[in-house]
């Protein structure tokens, strides 16, 4: 196995992660986002008020994008085991 191919199995895998994980960040982010407007327009200064609706919108993300995630890290398993004998030999 060569280094270039190790680097390009390293890449492929943070950009496998990279992708699975953006719905998941954004979702977190436009929540926090929504909740800071919140607090600054009634002045409610707590710290711990965006932890919750935080943790729902993120676990309603992974209802819904859950099959699309679960479908890209096993079509990337998939792969990566089929190239397995290449790598070897």
């Amino acid at each position: 196995m060569t280094p270039t191919a190790v680097i390009d199995l390293g890449r492929a895998a943070l950009e496998l992660t990279l992708m699975i994980s953006a719905p998941l960040f954004i979702a977190a982010l436009v929540t926090g986002l929504i909740v800071s407007i919140f607090q600054a327009a009634t002045q409610i200064n707590e710290a711990t008020l965006s932890f919750v609706p935080k943790l729902v919108v993120i676990f309603i993300t992974m209802i819904l994008a859950g099959p699309w995630m679960i479908t890209m890290m096993t079509d990337f398993m998939r792969r990566l085991f089929e190239s397995i004998p290449t790598m070897i030999g």
